[in-house]
């Protein structure tokens, strides 16, 4: 999967022009405010998601004017395709010409993953952006994760909503069990797959992190549940391992029950798990450096784009944005050189170091434009 070309018109602070990256690795450098960050947010649209940055659809459009418009030429499944998105006060989408819904229906017709600073949350924040992190790479491959995301939460306000309500109602305490059972049922579902993806996820992780590193320091990537519960099922037989995990967390919810009535919510399942990212068998986000932090994410983000590229036979566009600070130059050298069979776009300040590019194309971001160097 590779993009072509992109065309942007009164698209944040980027010229009315386009712009067309090579196949392999292409550098945007410039200084702040430029619009590198910008012409990847354009990129990242026509994945049918929102902005990367949380920016409102309106926001995205250049002051003084009533609209945007987006245009890609890409290839997908070996084959051209063209998209174009419009932007007012939300985003219309075509594809090959033909109109759809919304720009949400081009999930799935071109594909990539984004790194970005506030990604560095994933090690130093807490555990909900983790968890997160893990349920949106898991969607795409398994889309049924989702619902069932959205039924469990639905479930779990409900059990605490009577959680609260049962301190004053005592005779609601018979339908606890109700609740117990459908939130087991669904968080062994939710646990499950999360383990099925990380089993595909760390050893990739793993392997990429000790290529920034030189083999140096090992990564360890574990899940862990808020609860302290431990959750050794085999992951070859989903029906079993799911009746394994439906009976811990069953058992965890009743055995917890006098301790989640008093504070009014469900201390055991999905929703308090964690994923713990160790470096050289030391907490990461305790006692890792900023580069070392940096390399954990950017390892992470690359094996999310590996697993997705098996699941789809073939790679996704990477944008890697602001990637290169607090790396050091063996680090750099191997982010240039050493992603192989991938269409990727970094952004960076600083040209210093660029010379170690083997093999790809350079471009200077000013004032909305990227112009070719090299």
């Amino acid at each position: 999967m590779r993009i072509e070309s992109l065309r942007t018109v009164a698209f944040r602070n980027l010229r009315d022009c386009g712009f067309e990256p090579g196949p392999t690795v292409n550098i945007l450098y410039g200084d702040n405010a430029q619009g590198k960050t910008n012409l990847l947010e354009a990129a990242w649209l026509f994945t049918g998601s929102r902005s990367f940055r949380g920016a409102a659809d309106h926001e995205m459009i250049r002051i003084g004017s009533e609209k945007s418009a987006l245009a890609m030429n890409f290839i997908a499944r070996n084959a051209p395709s063209e998209a174009k998105i419009d932007i007012q006060q939300r985003r219309s989408a075509t594809l090959n010409g033909v109109s759809l819904e919304s720009a949400a229906r081009l999930a799935g017709e071109f594909c990539c993953v984004i790194f970005s600073p506030e990604h560095l949350g994933l090690v130093k924040e807490g555990p909900q952006l983790r968890r997160k992190f893990l349920d949106a790479a898991i969607c795409p491959l398994w889309p049924r994760h989702a619902s069932n995301l959205f039924e469990y939460n639905r479930v779990l306000a409900q059990r605490n909503a009577l959680l609260k309500d049962v301190q004053n109602h005592s005779e609601l305490m018979d339908t606890l069990s109700v609740w117990d059972e459908k939130l087991a049922a669904l968080g062994g579902k939710i646990i499950f797959t999360r383990l099925r993806y990380l089993a595909r996820l760390a050893p990739k992780a793993q392997e990429i992190y000790g290529g920034i590193t030189q083999g140096k320091e090992p990564l360890k990537i574990t899940y862990r549940c808020g609860s302290g519960a431990q959750y050794d099922c085999q992951l070859d037989s989903a029906s079993e391992s799911q009746r394994v995990l439906y009976a811990l967390l069953l058992e965890g919810h009743r055995s917890s029950l006098h301790q989640d009535m008093e504070v009014g919510w469900t201390h055991t399942g999905p929703h308090r798990d964690d994923l713990v990212i160790d470096i050289e068998d030391l907490s990461a986000r305790l006692y890792g450096s900023q580069g070392q932090q940096r390399s954990a994410v950017l390892a992470l983000k690359l094996a999310e784009a590996s697993v997705l590229g098996q699941a789809l036979s073939e790679a996704p566009v990477l944008l890697l944005d602001d990637v290169m600070s607090e790396l050091d130059r063996s680090r750099q050298e191997y982010l240039l050189n050493h992603i192989g069979g991938w269409q990727v776009l970094i952004t960076c300040c600083d040209p210093a170091g660029l010379e170690v590019l083997s093999d790809g194309r350079i471009f200077e971001v000013k004032k909305g434009a990227a112009t070719r160097i090299n």
